[in-house]
């Protein structure tokens, strides 16, 4: 199998190649670096200079505006030149869908230009077979339509990011190798061949979704590609369309924190639907949560028992309704499903108690211990310290002597930040989660009631896309191409349907990437224009241009229309 880490049970970073976005270079011993995306009209210079200000002074060290066509792309020149004359030199990023000629534009101004391999020249046209002749010509033929902004990057000393998102590979892509974390990482690859064969190398990678199991899976499958490929192009992380409030935050905790313990990533955003300045302080604290858990690199012979690149649950037997097929749980006060009453643990439904023991002791004696314990106990761990590679090491230790006792995985922190809390906690059980380790989870912070702490850890699972329990938000963070009112749009949605059981909502700014970041959604509620949404019923267009103080309404009625008008309950 590929491998994504030299060596998973210790921290060891990706070194990456140095690659200069202008005075700010990236990648190899340089810090994480943080970035976020104007949501201004690129063409209102005088709003963009302002957002871009602020979003300096909160800490964003890459600014990125977006260019759908040639106009705004020129544009670029006006935004930059009044920041230097303000004395900001922060560098700027092009973000390019569809317009070849637009990123040329861009590339001969700004620092750095984004492209997204599946709808940057290589889109659907409504072919979907490919025999291996038309696939190569297909190749071919990108790498000509790629020479002239490549040119133009060398010029200038432009960076390029390939950003491949989930919800937009080709039909070419798709068809080969599926809507999959394999197909985004060869629609990537083959961009780094191409710029690789041109001898192209101010490179950087990027593999975005909303799903975070498929975020992990494709960045680190990525990894894995480049390291075979003799590549090592610094890698920009991020959860697309993660929504906004504590969801958002703890989403991308989820996914961007939990890459991060794997060594993996040297820029990071945060994708909230907020105004982008308060996307700063949260990837800060990602950033902070990860320093915070390294170690030093120590040799390890144990194979890591998953695969890294396909969730899959650990094998486990039911104990009291945890583990084997039962969901992942919750133990703790308040609404957790078990609690500890006098260091007894207790299902809250049944009011009966659960046999368990604690593991707290990592050192090689201790591990042989387990062998000796009763199968039928529930097995709460609770590391102390900087954990994350101890507890890979003890999942490792129960594979390979077959102990499938359920595991509770204990996590406590003292912090009195509530948003650092629920980042910490997120990225860590995370780290466990998305490769299947756990069959419960315990979080203990005595700053913070029982009923935050147990919301905390559904909307973790939740997050993780381990356990769904209530309404799931998929939005995205919105730019120059939305046309409405986004954040307010999500702030009533949630509102009339937060309550629902299970359903994932979609609120999208425009059609870029909304029919396809939505693809697993129920309901979509997309911008289509100026005021103007379009609704979907999964993948299916129900209605277009609707005006924007109707269209909650009208997608209310679609939810009770289609018999999903349901309240929430824990499953």
């Amino acid at each position: 199998m590929l491998q994504y880490s030299d060596n998973p049970y210790s921290f060891q970073r990706f070194r990456s190649r140095v690659v200069l976005i202008g005075n700010t270079p990236l990648g190899g011993h340089h810090p994480i670096r943080i970035q976020s995306m104007c949501n201004t009209n690129t063409m209102d210079t005088m709003a963009t200079v302002a957002q871009s200000i602020r979003m300096i002074e909160a800490g964003c060290e890459y600014i990125r505006i977006t260019a759908p066509g040639i106009q705004e792309a020129e544009n670029l020149a006006e935004i930059k030149n009044e920041l230097h004359k303000r004395g900001y030199t922060t560098p700027l990023i092009a973000d390019i869908h569809y317009n070849p000629k637009a990123a040329e534009i861009a590339a001969a101004i700004v620092e750095k230009v984004r492209i997204n391999p599946g709808n940057y020249i290589d889109r659907n046209n409504g072919k979907f077979n490919f025999n291996e002749q038309e696939y190569q010509q297909e190749l071919f033929r990108i790498a000509e339509r790629l020479l002239p902004l490549i040119e133009i990057c060398k010029r200038n000393q432009t960076a390029i990011r390939i950003g491949t998102n989930h919800g937009s590979l080709s039909n070419r892509i798709l068809h080969r190798f599926g809507d999959t974390p394999r197909g985004m990482v060869e629609s990537a690859m083959e961009f780094i061949r191409i710029l690789a064969g041109f001898d192209f190398h101010n490179l950087i990678l990027s593999m975005k979704s909303s799903n975070v199991k498929v975020m992990m899976a494709s960045t680190r499958l990525l990894v894995a590609c480049m390291k075979q490929g003799g590549y090592n192009y610094p890698i920009h992380l991020g959860v697309t369309e993660a929504g906004d409030a504590e969801d958002g935050r703890i989403k991308s905790a989820a996914g961007i924190g939990a890459l991060l313990h794997d060594g993996i990533g040297d820029t990071i955003r945060v994708s909230l639907t907020e105004d982008p300045e308060f996307e700063l302080p949260v990837a800060r604290k990602i950033v902070n949560s990860y320093r915070d858990n390294t170690s030093k690199p120590k040799k390890d012979k144990q194979l890591y028992p998953v695969d890294p690149y396909q969730y899959t649950r650990r094998e486990s037997i039911a104990v009291n309704g945890i583990g084997g097929n039962q969901a992942v749980v919750v133990v703790g006060n308040g609404k957790a499903e078990f609690s500890f009453r006098n260091q007894v643990l207790i299902d809250n439904t049944t009011q009966r108690p659960v046999n368990y023991s604690i593991f707290e002791d990592m050192s090689e004696v201790n591990m042989n211990i387990l062998t000796g314990i009763d199968q039928s106990r529930v097995l709460i761990t609770s590391f102390i310290g900087n954990t994350m590679m101890q507890e890979r090491r003890f999942f490792a230790y129960l594979k390979q002597h077959r102990i499938k006792m359920p595991v509770i995985v204990k996590k406590t922190y003292l912090t009195e930040d509530k948003e650092m809390f629920q980042i910490k906690a997120a990225a860590d059980l995370n780290a466990l989660l998305v490769d299947g380790f756990c069959d419960g989870i315990c979080i203990e912070n005595s700053n913070f009631t029982a009923d935050i702490i147990s919301e905390t850890s559904y909307a973790i699972l939740q997050a993780c896309g381990v356990r769904i329990t209530r309404t799931e938000f998929i939005s995205c963070p919105s730019c120059g191409r939305t046309q409405f009112n986004i954040q307010q749009a999500l702030k009533t949605i949630k509102e009339r349907t937060a309550h629902l059981t299970g359903l994932k909502i979609a609120v999208m700014g425009c059609i870029v990437n909304g029919p396809g970041e939505m693809a697993d959604a129920h309901y979509g509620y997309v911008g289509a224009g100026n005021g103007r949404i379009t609704l979907y019923k999964g993948k299916t267009v129900i209605e277009k241009n609707i005006p924007e103080n109707e269209a909650v309404d009208k997608m209310i009625e679609l939810i009770k229309r289609n018999g999903d008008w349901k309240e929430s309950i824990k499953e």
